[in-house]
């Protein structure tokens, strides 16, 4: 413990050296700071699905870099500072977890939960007494919409609107289906067809979270398995002196189909 505060201290240091002397680092705000935070939460997300250890521990650093450096701004206009984000933080946390630290409105007695689907319930109810006056109302505006769908479900489970088994849930998947089809053999607008597909992917993406499948990891995952097949069509037939713009897909299909097997 004591090591970890040297080096937390030690980084708090070099940001106040790097904000008083570096022209870049003086310049930043918490805007211009924004899309860099971002883009490093997206490099630790790619790390984390390659499973590279050593880049995760890089990018968690280049991710604590960043909230160092909005607490230092914060500090700067007296705003918060970053013993207030932490001790902010610690009272969220003993609060939302009442199995743990005990309910200080109940004499600080212990919360019974016996899995983790009853934690994050709990989570809501405690959220709502926090003063979100929706279940929904912390779900950022900007989350990638599959995401946002997923954290939707998630929230509304919390509060007891679900199904109440994978079942339900597939003959909800079919039914959007077919409510889909019926649109494009209909030839109906382009706006009814999208909602009726959008129905399609959120009925689909509650179906995964039924059968513990995370829907952003499995697409991700087939996306990287397509982009590495495809680059293995392009090289092999570029090899044998083949333009994949003169090959059939026939052609193609040979070099697809061998790139599965491997």
């Amino acid at each position: 413990m004591q090591e970890a505060l040297k080096s937390f201290e030690k980084l708090l240091k070099i940001m106040d050296d790097l904000r008083a002397g570096c022209p870049w680092d003086r310049e930043q705000t918490f805007e211009s700071l924004r899309h860099l935070t971002i883009e490093e939460v997206y490099e630790l997300s790619d790390a984390i699905m390659k499973n590279d250890k050593q880049e995760i521990k890089k990018e968690i650093g280049d991710v604590l870099l960043h909230i160092v450096f909005y607490a230092k701004i914060g500090s700067e206009t007296a705003d918060f500072n970053i013993t207030q984000v932490i001790d902010a933080l610690c009272e969220k946390l003993i609060f939302r977890h009442p199995h743990i630290y005990g309910d200080p409105n109940n004499g600080g007695k212990l919360i019974e939960v016996e899995n983790q689907n009853q934690v994050k319930e709990n989570w809501e109810k405690l959220k709502m007494k926090e003063g979100n006056k929706s279940v929904l109302g912390g779900v950022p505006v900007s989350l990638p919409a599959m995401i946002k769908a997923q954290r939707i479900q998630e929230k509304v489970r919390a509060v007891g609107f679900d199904w109440d088994n994978p079942a339900q849930v597939w003959d909800k998947v079919n039914e959007e289906l077919l409510e889909f089809k019926t649109e494009i053999d209909n030839n109906a607008d382009h706006t009814k067809k999208e909602e009726e597909f959008g129905d399609v992917l959120f009925s689909l993406i509650n179906y995964a979270r039924f059968v513990g499948i995370n829907p952003e990891d499995a697409l991700e995952k087939t996306n990287r398995k397509f982009i590495k097949r495809f680059q293995y069509l392009e090289e092999e037939s570029k090899k044998d002196g083949k333009k994949l713009t003169e090959m059939t897909l026939n052609e193609m299909d040979i070099y697809w189909n061998r790139a599965k097997s491997m």
